[in-house]
């Protein structure tokens, strides 16, 4: 976690930034009326804090917006950061797009000092989301999340979806960034397609869908999860059945799974919006454990035990 130290925009290009202290990030844009928005890969430039204070060390002087960064973040080693992170902010979601840049044309800073920072600790990212930013906000690295509702009806546009937005809900709730919705028809390839895309391109580390898990016969969510899967989870289906039959017997029809692809760990959640809600809300706490393992971020349990 870190907090937003300055918020800065030029209003026309060649001009400094200047701290603003508040500002609405606009989707596809950037930070609203700043000059280097647009829709293009870097929309916001954002610089560590805590490297410019150690510049600054050395006699450089230098005041926010200086460097030309839109967000200046306390707390966060920000060029650590891979490409694909995820940074929310209130409403606000960015998409880390591009780590330091070349420079052509050598700048004030560097001619005083010899040195400048921005080239190599600075980055880039997308807006995913409004959202206003103020200083002392604080800003998170988030985990990814992707909701696809499996409803004929609902695909048809002939039902509204209220499972979906009900778990998207949930997830935000628990500090995942919800970047993708979809509602697709019961058909096990078009399921298929969509949670390989969502695994191998879109990369998110968490999938639920909603949908599909019961005794029909178009009710093949289970089926197309295990298709794409490499692995599977039994316990979190095994954990959901056995919460789920506490409140109703027929908590045992339920043939969700859980399974992983890649860095993603998909949980299969029935369709109702109760079920849903009852459901992924017995398993959402040990979920983020099992993701960050998946992914290498969290240490092994025994030695955490320690």
């Amino acid at each position: 976690m870190g907090k937003i130290v300055a918020v800065c925009i030029s209003e026309a290009k060649g001009t400094p930034k200047q701290n603003i202290g508040t500002c609405l990030l606009k989707r596809d844009f950037g930070l609203e009326n700043d000059a280097h928005g647009g829709n293009w890969h870097r929309q916001v430039s954002l610089l560590s804090y805590d490297k410019v204070k150690a510049f600054n060390e050395n006699g450089a002087g230098v005041s926010h917006g200086d460097f030309g960064e839109n967000l200046l973040v306390e707390g966060i080693d920000l060029a650590a950061l891979p490409i694909g992170t995820v940074l929310t902010c209130g409403t606000a979601v960015l998409e880390v797009t591009q780590i330091g840049k070349e420079c052509h044309s050598k700048c004030q800073i560097f001619h005083n000092m010899g040195d400048c920072i921005m080239p190599r600790e600075g980055i880039f990212a997308k807006v995913l989301q409004d959202g206003q930013v103020s200083v002392g906000d604080t800003i998170h690295v988030a985990l990814t999340a992707a909701v696809v509702t499996l409803s004929d009806k609902g695909a048809a546009g002939r039902r509204v979806d209220e499972s979906g937005p009900l778990v998207a809900g949930l997830l935000r709730d628990a500090g995942y960034a919800v970047v993708r919705q979809l509602i697709l028809p019961d058909v096990q390839k078009e399921i298929e397609e969509a949670l390989t895309y969502l695994c191998d391109h879109t990369k998110v580390q968490l999938i639920v869908t909603t949908g599909g898990t019961g005794l029909s016969p178009r009710d093949v969510t289970p089926e197309a999860t295990l298709a794409v899967a490499q692995r599977t989870v039994p316990g979190i289906a095994e954990a959901m059945r056995a919460h789920a039959m506490t409140i109703t017997p027929k908590g045992m029809l339920s043939r969700g799974v859980a399974a992983i692809r890649g860095g993603t760990l998909i949980v299969n959640l029935p369709g109702s919006p109760k079920g849903a809600k009852e459901n992924l809300a017995h398993v959402l706490p040990t979920l983020k454990h099992g993701i960050e393992t998946l992914g290498g971020l969290a240490g092994e349990c025994a030695a955490s035990q320690a």
